[in-house]
């Protein structure tokens, strides 16, 4: 037997029966005092009444305005809308899916700024994770300057979306920014106009999101690596297997729940995306995206609250889309033996 099966084949202590696991339990329950108790009742609670306050409740609110017409003033009512009225006429009536037929059919920046958002999970995935990965395997072997590297590679996440987006205007600048000045093209007529041209901004706003995300998600993977038992790489080594061939085939998949943590918050990050787009022209000319869109619709002139909720609606959709794909396929790997 090879020294890897033999690392991966450590003996677990015998787990006892489920009845006596569940009397120890509730022995230890009946031991609690009230104290006990009462923390373990703030331990719960606190959290649960949080993500209810701030996240569920807040989520479920949004689905159901998203079938009214509310500009956000007034009381909302169980009445159909009118489509004979006005619109200041049917604040606050209930308007079934008309808002996302609307969005579908009459709204020309919504199906530009779904291509766009899954064009930023795209990049994020395939670009920005991977180089994220590679910095951090880079760095965990123990380079000269690692400490360094990392701080230099860490440092953008540090500072805010918007500073970000600020600074890298300065490298964008049509005729005094750095990558014209480099590549020559800084003049009147042969300046390329980067973040101004509807071909090319989408694509220069994600390289400053890449700049990013790729330190945040090689901090991730770092603290990932740091916790891999050492001795499944020794017996890697031993067995004859090279340097790659151990990261992929033996420290990767000890990784799961670490790539399942990733996989989430990549997606995340790249469906709320809002502060580079919204810095650098509001959001329109090329760079439509959802979460633009959303604001815009709700806290805009137009106030229109029932309209953008139906927007957030379908950016929740697209976000747990991919991560419920990604878990079942996790999920199911693990149960497979």
């Amino acid at each position: 037997m090879s020294a890897l099966a033999q690392a991966r084949r450590t003996p677990a202590p015998p787990e006892p029966p489920p009845h006596h696991r569940t009397a120890r339990r509730s022995r230890r329950l009946r031991h609690m005092n009230t104290r006990d108790r009462l923390v373990a009742v703030l331990l719960l609670g606190v959290p649960l009444l949080l993500a209810l306050t701030f996240v569920w409740i807040p989520a479920l609110t949004t689905v159901l305005l998203s079938f009214t017409r509310w500009n956000g003033v007034g009381d909302l009512h169980t009445k159909a809308c009118d489509p004979a009225l006005p619109p200041i006429l049917n604040n606050g009536c209930v308007n079934g899916v008309q808002n996302y037929h609307q969005a579908a059919t009459n709204y020309p920046e919504f199906w530009p700024a779904v291509q766009h958002n899954l064009i930023w999970l795209a990049v994020f995935v395939v670009i920005a994770t991977p180089l994220g990965m590679l910095f951090a395997v880079v760095i965990d072997r123990g380079v000269r300057g690692s400490r360094m590297y990392q701080s230099i590679l860490f440092l953008p996440v540090m500072l805010s979306l918007a500073l970000i987006g600020i600074i890298w205007e300065f490298m964008y600048s049509q005729n005094f920014g750095v990558i014209n000045t480099v590549i020559g093209r800084d003049g009147d007529n042969n300046a390329i106009d980067w973040l101004g041209d509807p071909h090319l901004n989408l694509w220069a706003v994600l390289v400053e999101a890449t700049w990013r995300q790729a330190g945040y998600v090689m901090v991730l993977y770092l603290a990932g690596l740091k916790a891999v038992d050492p001795t499944l790489r020794e017996a890697a080594l031993m067995d004859g297997a090279n340097a790659w061939q151990t990261f992929w085939r033996v420290v990767f998949p000890v990784m799961r729940p670490i790539n399942v943590v990733i996989m989430v918050i990549t997606v995340i990050e790249s469906l709320r995306a809002f502060d580079l787009v919204y810095i650098t022209n509001k959001g329109i000319n090329g760079l439509e995206l959802l979460s633009v869109l959303v604001t815009a619709n709700i806290v805009g002139e137009t106030q229109r609250v029932g309209f953008g909720s139906a927007l957030g609606v379908v950016l929740l959709l697209i976000s747990l889309v991919p991560i419920c794909l990604f878990l079942r396929q996790t999920f199911r790997r693990e149960d497979t033996p």
